[in-house]
């Protein structure tokens, strides 16, 4: 998937001012060789850099070097600039733009790798907000279905945390505050999908197990709903009626027009039994917690 729209050419331009240099397209200014405009040449790819190219020469090459959408290139360039110039401000500027440059070119896993380095190298870096979030796009770009491994996901959340929580203020936060929302749903989703499972296979207690992952860690998502009404089938099914009972209370007082709802009342009634909150239910506790109940 390709995020790069107009936010991404911003985000390109401000890229460009970074550089203390400005950038001159003559054969002259720069240091390539016509092999570098070559897309079929054998030895795309292979650096070979003269050791006394100025630092803001070698940044400029890769900055062309995207323009020309020759990403992998462009990451490899950075990457050169900072093993040449290890301590100095390019190194800094250098990853960022190498980020930048494989998650343009959908490198997402090497754009997350390069993030990580910068978060270890500079921690408190002015453009931290900024690789964090672009590392919880290339996460985000690349999300699977609710059935597969949601290792992805758990990282671009990691990534879109760290932008609210360290940068509430920057003009990164709001969509980052969005992006954690549909992290979580997704998350939730796949936490039901896998105590769905269970629950056909009549493996109640680990199906169980499931559906209170998603009210301990993502309570304020759509995927609530069902979490309950299935609270209630299970335990039902187990003959623990007070859990079953609170279950389907809490849904029908936060979610009363909800078709889970008429589902888990449904279910009570066919027992001889009504939605009822017992107190002392760990679902009663958890639904204090945090006021919705």
């Amino acid at each position: 998937m390709n995020l790069l729209n107009s936010t991404g050419l911003k985000f390109f331009r401000v890229a460009l001012l970074t550089g203390a240099a400005t950038i001159a397209f003559s054969s002259s200014a720069l240091c390539f060789s016509l092999e570098d405009l070559n897309p079929f040449g054998k030895s795309k790819y292979e650096m070979k850099l003269d050791p006394n190219v100025p630092a803001d020469h070698l940044y400029n090459e890769g900055l062309i070097k995207i323009e020309h959408h020759d990403y992998e290139a462009a990451a490899k360039q950075f990457a050169e600039l900072q093993r040449q110039f290890p301590f100095s401000e390019w190194a800094r500027k250098g990853l960022v733009m190498e980020v930048y440059a494989n998650y343009l070119g959908e490198s997402y896993v090497d754009a997350a790798n390069s993030a990580d380095r910068f978060n270890s190298l500079y921690p408190t870096a002015p453009d931290s907000a900024y690789v964090n979030y672009l590392a919880g796009q290339a996460m985000y770009g690349d999300m699977p279905d609710v059935q597969r491994d949601q290792d992805r996901v758990v990282k671009a959340l990691k990534y879109y945390q760290a932008v609210v929580d360290k940068y509430p203020k920057s003009e990164y936060a709001a969509d980052s505050r969005y992006k954690i929302q549909i992290c979580h749903d997704q998350l939730a989703g796949h936490e039901l999908d896998v105590g769905r499972y269970y629950l056909k296979r009549k493996n109640y207690t680990a199906a169980i197990n499931r559906f209170r992952e998603v009210l301990f860690k993502y309570q304020n998502t759509r995927e609530t709903e069902e979490a309950l009404e299935r609270l209630t089938e299970a335990y039902l099914v187990l003959g623990v009626t007070a859990e079953a009972e609170t279950a389907a209370a809490i849904l029908g007082s936060n979610y009363p027009n909800s078709q889970w709802y008429k589902d888990a009342f449904d279910r009570l009634q066919a027992d001889g039994l009504a939605p009822h909150e017992h107190e002392d239910s760990w679902i009663s506790k958890t639904f204090r917690k945090v006021g919705l109940s």
